[in-house]
């Protein structure tokens, strides 16, 4: 079963030797999920590395007010737990949710910890690997603060875009307004308007949870990227 998952490359992966990947990929387990979800919350006992395979999945902060956020969009290829897996109180820091139906390979922190201690490397590259993400999260908040909502929509959805890929010349995204609005940190009638502005440029068409790129090359030159 395993052996049809290692013709994948995960990016937490990518820095280990061939034999370190396979000693990795040995110890996983494949998991299943339905739409909508919640592979974890934020707050639950750390029992787990997650290997995205298939799917999207949102993973998403709260405060005790209620408030609550989308970090970001996992895509195949992407990973987390593995910040749970280093804390000291083993504690999951966000909820994460398959936005379609998903499937994962699973690490369990038993055999986390036993890889880690009969390969060092193994926690060393986890640990750089987090350095990425606190990058990401830092440009996020520059964004945020910096940048327009229109450029904030314009490049989340050109992330979404590249994520997902060209169907019959149109990349369809199953997400809401309101799910893209959490994701830019705006509100979701802002975030509309937006969107009704690269409707009239035929940028994009929208329905019922589903933002559809009909223009990605327009996208791609309105992020300048």
């Amino acid at each position: 079963m395993i052996l049809c998952f290692t013709l994948r490359m995960w990016r937490l992966l990518d820095p280990l030797r061939a034999e370190d990947r396979e000693a990795f990929l040995a110890v996983a387990r494949p998991r299943a999920f339905a739409r909508n979800e919640v592979l974890c919350h934020e707050g639950d006992p750390a029992d787990s590395l997650h290997l995205v395979d298939q799917g999207h999945l949102a993973v998403q902060g709260g405060l005790a007010t209620g408030a609550t956020a989308t970090f970001t969009i996992l895509s195949p290829g992407d990973y987390f737990g593995e910040l749970a897996l280093l804390r000291a109180d083993r504690r999951r820091t966000a909820t994460v949710t398959a936005l379609e139906p998903s499937r994962t390979l699973a690490i369990a922190a038993t055999a986390f910890d036993a890889l880690c201690t009969r390969n060092p490397a193994i926690e060393r590259v986890v640990s750089t690997v987090l350095a990425d993400r606190i990058d990401l999260l830092s440009r996020r908040l520059l964004e945020t603060l910096y940048e327009s909502l229109d450029r904030r929509v314009y490049r989340r959805l050109l992330e979404l875009g590249r994520s997902y890929g060209p169907q019959d010349g149109t990349v369809a995204i199953p997400l809401s307004q309101t799910q893209l609005a959490d994701l830019v940190g705006a509100s979701r009638p802002s975030v509309n308007q937006v969107l009704q502005r690269l409707v009239a440029l035929h940028v994009v068409t929208l329905s019922r949870s589903r933002i559809e790129v009909i223009d990605l090359p327009a996208l791609e030159r309105r992020c300048g990227d």
